[in-house]
């Protein structure tokens, strides 16, 4: 079994050797996180760590896309809400999560953005995507992270992207 820690730890390591932007992610008890599986209310690490490997994962993309020469983003996810819910009620409802539009995704990060070791942005901000069923939405085959992904699309282009243009 792996233990929290241990895995962010390792999302890290591996994010950091496989790519030249510096961003850092760390996992803050993802034990306690209010929703951090995609098929279970009551998840196992394992479950969690899939969902991890997915924020790791796309924070890793943008900060390949928008990090320059330079620039350090560390990044502590506090706590992931994904959207939807389990409905305990249903029938085997604690394997089939239902969207409606009052269980939107949500996420609370720390973050600490540098350039040449001088802070240009940093803060502590709960995230949300409130209209993320109105928003059309391609789904590419059995993309779990659908309604998550451009949430922290819009997050990082107005708080990381913007920091860098004004900062």
């Amino acid at each position: 079994m792996i233990r929290p820690l241990a895995l962010s730890m390792m999302l890290a390591a591996g994010a950091s050797m496989a790519s030249a932007a510096d961003l850092t992610v760390v996992f803050v008890n993802p034990e306690n996180y209010r929703d951090a599986a995609y098929s279970r209310a009551f998840p196992s690490d394992e479950d969690r760590a899939e969902v991890l490997r997915d924020v790791q994962q796309h924070l890793q993309r943008l900060a390949d896309r928008y990090l320059g020469p330079g620039d350090a983003l560390s990044i502590e996810v506090l706590d992931i809400d994904l959207a939807g819910a389990f409905d305990p009620l249903r029938r085997g409802g604690s394997e089939v999560r239902i969207l409606t539009d009052i269980t939107w995704p949500r996420m609370e990060l720390r973050y600490t953005l540098t350039h040449d070791g001088q802070v240009i942005a940093s803060g502590r901000e709960r995230i949300s995507d409130m209209d993320y069923l109105v928003m059309a939405r391609r789904s590419y085959g059995s993309d779990r992270f659908i309604y998550e992904r451009p949430m922290l699309d819009n997050w990082f282009t107005r708080r990381i992207v913007a920091a860098k243009e004004h900062g």
